[in-house]
């Protein structure tokens, strides 16, 4: 994705905006009783996301945020580019525990500029000086405010200078540390296991002289992926079948990789040989041997570097993946197998420490693949996503749920009454049935068979993105 094109700020007016986020984050960081403003802008800036009720469906992840507003002080700004239908805001409202949902609603304000094109929502909002005066003008203290994003890109960086208040993410600076090039920069050099490749290719030529060294260190290699440097859920990658190749030292070795190369198969729909290349002499990219071993897994791990510059290991999922070659994301079960949890939470504490002294703030996740030979489990670093991915809102739901802490030395996560929780979510429950069906339908179908989440009980389901439910 071509990087976005704004105005620029002074650094040191921004970097002054960050530092109110020391002093705010015990505010942040739990529940209290402190006065504060907490503006949601969930853009997104994703290929594979289009206009319509998926994208609305998207920007309405985050609506698990609006649990929040159990503090009773705290004022909501939840910013989508298309309103929100008023029983999705009453079935988010009715979850909260202890809260009165007029009280509430008094302390949420729901803002959207009617948009339904596909520019992202902070490009939006930023080509609308007005709407972001209406954003300003509900902020009660702008020393007492910050701004929730989805990823932090210069569009974010500049919204959060037009309004006057810090964003709570990572300084878009840091961009090139969550490409894939820059992921694979760190892992190298903070000594954690990752696998074998090369990075900042950007050329078919690259990319088949990158195949060819790694052939010549390893002949075994059977699939190597072709990933783009900024890619999300697995959609910027391709997978090369190697099987079968002449050596690599032979003279027709080329030629032959050349044709498995244009024949590769793409994990995003709609995608061309050329126009992918196109993509990778824009973004750049990496080509990396494809773990495989008896038993096969793909766990992540979750973490934030506060303010303060202090690591904070929150939780381990496994992914659930699928898609053509099985890259893509579709869910997560929490928490990650306990065989390996340990050993990918290790790796993982290096690269935060890493961040950390880079300067990054906010939360993040490291994705890996771990196999199983011989009975043991070996993880493979794969990936840095600086921001907010698909398993912090079905996470951050259950801990606003139960008020609960997962445990990173043992991999269990307990609720204050002693009962362990766990958690299967996904984004992409999906049937032709559907489509006939609107949330209020979903509404009465859960009453009905008893699926809503129960607070006495603390088990149950929770829906989200239910825009979607028709597409």
């Amino acid at each position: 994705m071509a990087k976005p094109k704004v105005a620029s700020e002074s650094k040191d007016r921004f970097d002054h905006l960050q530092k109110k986020l020391v002093p705010l984050w015990k505010s942040i960081e739990r529940f209290n009783q402190d006065p504060q403003t907490i503006v949601v802008v969930p853009s997104i800036s994703i290929d594979a996301i289009s206009e319509g009720a998926v994208m609305q469906a998207y920007e309405e992840r985050f609506l698990f945020l609006l649990l929040l507003l159990r503090q009773p002080r705290a004022r909501l700004i939840y910013v989508t580019s298309q309103a929100i239908l008023p029983s999705i805001i009453d079935y988010y409202l009715d979850l909260l525990p202890g809260v009165i949902p007029s009280h509430a609603h008094q302390r949420l304000f729901l803002l959207s500029p009617l948009d339904g094109s596909v520019s992202p929502l902070s490009q939006k909002l930023l080509d609308r000086p007005r709407f972001i005066e209406r954003i300003r003008s509900l902020i009660s203290d702008p020393d007492r405010a910050h701004l929730v994003p989805f990823n932090t890109t210069d569009m974010e960086k500049e919204l959060a200078l037009r309004l006057g208040i810090p964003m709570y993410g990572a300084d878009p600076k840091f961009f090139s540390l969550g490409t894939k090039s820059g992921c694979r920069k760190i892992f190298q050099e903070e000594g954690v296991a990752h696998p074998l490749g090369h990075e900042n290719l950007a050329s078919a030529d690259d990319v088949i002289e990158a195949i060819t060294e790694m052939r010549a260190r390893k002949p075994s290699i059977k699939q190597v992926l072709i990933k783009l440097n900024e890619g999300v859920s697995g959609e910027g990658n391709a997978l090369v079948d190697l099987s079968g190749l002449p050596p690599s030292e032979d003279s027709d070795a080329r030629a032959a990789l050349q044709d498995r190369l244009r024949a590769m198969r793409f994990e995003l729909k709609g995608i061309t040989y050329d126009s992918y290349m196109k993509k990778l002499e824009e973004r750049k990219g990496v080509v990396e041997e494809r773990i495989a071993g008896e038993e096969f897994r793909s766990p992540s791990v979750q973490l934030r570097i506060t303010p303060l510059g202090s690591v904070e290991l929150l939780s381990t999922h496994d992914q659930l993946l699928g898609g053509p070659s099985g890259q893509s994301y579709l869910g997560c079960v929490f928490p990650a197998d306990s065989g390996y949890a340990s050993l990918i939470t290790r790796e993982a504490a290096k690269v935060a420490g890493r961040l950390a002294k880079e300067g990054v703030i906010g939360r993040f996740a490291l994705d890996f693949v771990v196999v199983r030979s011989n009975g043991k489990w070996e993880p493979y670093a794969i990936e840095i996503n600086l921001r907010k991915g698909g398993t912090t809102h079905p996470f951050l739901t259950l801990q606003f749920l139960t008020d609960g802490r997962y445990d990173p030395k043992t991999a269990i996560f307990t609720a204050p009454n002693g009962q362990q929780k766990f958690f299967v979510a996904s984004d992409h429950v999906e049937s032709p049935r559907y489509r006939t069906l609107t949330p209020d339908d979903l509404f009465d179908i859960v009453v009905r068979h008893g699926l809503h989440f129960g607070q006495t009980r603390q088990t149950g389901v929770v829906f989200h993105m239910m825009s979607a439910l028709g597409e």
